[in-house]
């Protein structure tokens, strides 16, 4: 019998600051199962050749990402793949390569096949000019057919965003856009060297309506220097006047032993775990009783957003980017370090921005790292994923979907799930498992119950708040 999952804008939240505590270990946040620690380099042609020949045998819709890896200046909190500098010039070349390679992967997928999808990341993709903005449009529309009606979504820096720049992604199609604030505090700002005043919030999501680009998410991250639940309180009220569609609300990593630039951080006071909890806490009741839905780990969506009807149509899905609307597409992805994900196979582009351009001048598809998914993979990947987006699991329906007896396939598994069940992150019903508001929080402890990989091996991945 399907189980029937509501998103109610406000319900009793149960959330125990203890409880949290107690479930707050590393885990991974399951952009992709297996996780990216499990990409090997591709160093041999038979490897390189089944990763290619999974773009050539996959049908259906898809979806693009590209990565603009360019920033005007460096955030200290940062943890994405960026290259600091203000000569926008350095765009052009970029874009040079970034023609190679989307010619060259297009002549590698069936004719036929849509575009539902597009997001541009980085970095920060208005880093580019309006005319090489217009000149990305040409480079991917000249090379596949977007379906009328898809979603493109570009992220946006307001410190450095133009009108004209607004004007010339909608040009482009962008109709979402989401745009970093992170904190409103002029203290917390100088903490991580990101100054960004109210006003340039208000322009910019000015810009963006009047231009006609109406969904809107805000990005914020709690964790960081200076920051107190009064002060993020503070943040809040501001940012629910934007009146955003959406917004994500990041627990900061603190991992200066792998992005060097965090240490500064350190010269100002970082939350305790226990002031993170309750941030955490006092944000899931503000925005759940403002109108919000829950939709999982970090984001929230008006009660009426396509994200929440999707979600109810288990049509959800989450990738690399986060949360995204369609399911079963291939993640086609450009751009220095972007990962592609198809049916049977995870692909990595070069890390290296020389690398990346070197492989493009032997004529090849600048791939480094990759991983082929197995059987059991591919069974775990999907569970993984739905109950990441459905917040709940049908037995039978996953069982049927991978060809295997659900319950006899992860018995030990849903043995070991016993335990959320007691502290009420978990409520086993007739034929599966619906997660509670506390579980939402805790989504990525609950999915690692099916990780075949993770066991005690838990380095590289962040605490769950």
């Amino acid at each position: 019998m399907p189980i029937q999952a509501s998103f109610p804008s406000q319900e009793p939240l149960g959330l125990n600051a203890d409880l949290i505590r107690k479930y707050n270990q590393p885990a991974p946040r399951y952009t992709s199962y297996p996780t990216a620690l499990k990409f090997k380099p591709i160093e041999d042609k038979a490897s390189r050749s089944a990763m290619l020949a999974d773009i050539e045998d996959a049908e259906g819709p898809l979806s693009l990402y590209v990565h603009v890896p360019y920033c005007r200046s460096l955030c200290w909190f940062c943890g994405c793949a960026k290259i600091i500098s203000t000569n926008t010039a350095l765009a052009d070349k970029y874009l040079d390569y970034l023609e190679m390679e989307v010619r060259r992967y297009a002549n590698l997928i069936r004719s036929g096949r849509k575009v539902v999808q597009l997001h541009f990341g980085g970095g920060s993709p208005n880093f580019l000019s309006p005319a090489q903005i217009g000149r990305l449009d040409n480079i991917l529309r000249s090379s596949f057919e977007f379906d009328p009606s898809a979603e493109i979504s570009v992220e946006l820096d307001p410190r450095t965003l133009s009108k004209s720049q607004v004007l010339a992604f909608r040009k482009l199609g962008v109709n979402r856009a989401s745009i970093g604030v992170q904190d409103i505090n002029s203290k917390v700002q100088e903490a991580i060297h990101r100054i960004q005043p109210t006003e340039t919030n208000i322009k910019t999501i000015s810009w963006l309506r009047e231009a006609g680009i109406n969904s809107i998410n805000v990005d914020l991250i709690y964790g960081l220097p200076h920051q107190t639940e009064s002060s993020f309180n503070q943040t809040l009220d501001e940012v629910l006047g934007y009146d955003p569609n959406r917004l994500a609300v990041f627990s900061y990593a603190h991992v200066p032993w792998s992005k060097p630039a965090q240490k500064i951080l350190e010269r100002s006071p970082l939350p305790t775990a226990d002031s993170k909890i309750d941030i955490l806490i006092q944000t899931v009741q503000r925005l759940t009783g403002s109108g919000y839905a829950h939709v999982g780990m970090d984001h929230f969506a008006k009660i009426d957003d396509p994200m929440v009807k999707a979600q109810e149509a288990k049509t959800l899905q989450r990738n690399f980017q986060g949360y995204s609307l369609h399911a079963d597409v291939e993640i086609c992805a450009f751009g220095m370090s972007a990962i592609s994900q198809s049916k049977n196979s995870f692909r990595q582009n070069q890390k290296d921005l020389d690398a990346y351009y070197k492989m493009l001048d032997e004529g090849d598809i600048p791939l480094e790292k990759g991983y082929l998914l197995t059987p059991d993979d591919q069974i775990r990947r999907e569970v993984i994923m739905r109950l990441m987006c459905d917040l709940e699991l049908d037995f039978q329906a996953r069982g049927e979907s991978n060809g295997v007896d659900f319950q006899n396939y992860f018995s030990s598994e849903l043995d070991r799930l016993q335990v959320f069940e007691e502290d009420g992150l978990i409520s086993f019903v007739e034929g599966g498992l619906e997660v509670t508001p506390l579980g939402r929080l805790l989504i990525r402890n609950v999915a690692s119950r099916f990780d075949a990989y993770l066991g005690d091996a838990k380095q590289g991945f962040s605490k769950a708040i």
